[in-house]
């Protein structure tokens, strides 16, 4: 199993939408991510800076490329948050500094 974190912002005034759009997720989306071994994935909001941690089975394959579903979501985020130009959103890794588990 592999954790992984990262950053992203939002653009002012859209935290109440940015919520609404998660608490609506697509079932498509859900599904996609259990079939690409997402155990957990949490989305933290302070201020507006969002705070990413997902825990899945294996890391990404960096060459596989990223599903349509994935650019749709994105596309219709993009109005929300920081994104790169092709809708993406503009994410920052953070370093695990400590983990601690007792399972």
């Amino acid at each position: 199993m592999v954790r992984i974190a990262w950053m992203m912002k939002l653009k002012p005034g859209n935290e109440a939408i940015y919520k609404l759009k998660h608490d609506e997720i697509w079932p498509e989306m859900l599904a996609a991510m259990k079939r690409d071994g997402v155990r957990t994935f949490s989305i933290y909001r302070n201020g507006l800076d969002l705070f990413a941690y997902m825990e899945r089975d294996s890391a990404p394959d960096p060459g596989t490329p990223i599903s349509d579903l994935t650019w749709r979501w994105w596309e219709m985020m993009a109005p929300y948050m920081e994104t790169n130009p092709d809708f993406s959103p503009v994410q920052r890794p953070v370093e695990e500094m400590f983990n601690f588990e007792n399972r």
